[in-house]
């Protein structure tokens, strides 16, 4: 269950970089919105990750937490932000996968 916690953390993390990047182009009650969206993911974001270390081990779940976090906050960038795609970005995502199935394998 903890490791479903981290998931989730780490889904909110994306989340929070996505509302803030919206904050870049908005103005008025738009800004606030993507602002508060900012402040609860990352609220929901610290919650779940603070659950899921109460059994993983900090280090395992820190290190998985923020990989999730940049790797699905680059695809976000790539996708919704128009942000280049270019081999070697894809190569290291790749690698950051890579790394992130390895400590989930390695860690009870």
């Amino acid at each position: 269950m903890n490791w479903i916690f981290l998931l989730l953390a780490g889904l909110f993390e994306v989340s929070l970089a996505f509302c803030l990047g919206k904050t870049k182009t908005s103005v008025g009650t738009e800004f606030y919105c993507w602002g508060a969206g900012f402040l609860l993911s990352t609220v929901l974001s610290m919650y779940l990750l603070a659950k899921a270390v109460q059994t993983l081990p900090i280090g395992t779940a820190y290190a998985v937490w923020t990989g999730i976090g940049a790797v699905g906050t680059v695809i976000m960038g790539i996708v919704f932000f128009k942000e280049p795609a270019t081999p070697i970005r894809l190569f290291f995502i790749f690698t950051l996968i890579a790394s992130i199935i390895g400590l989930k394998l390695v860690t009870n």
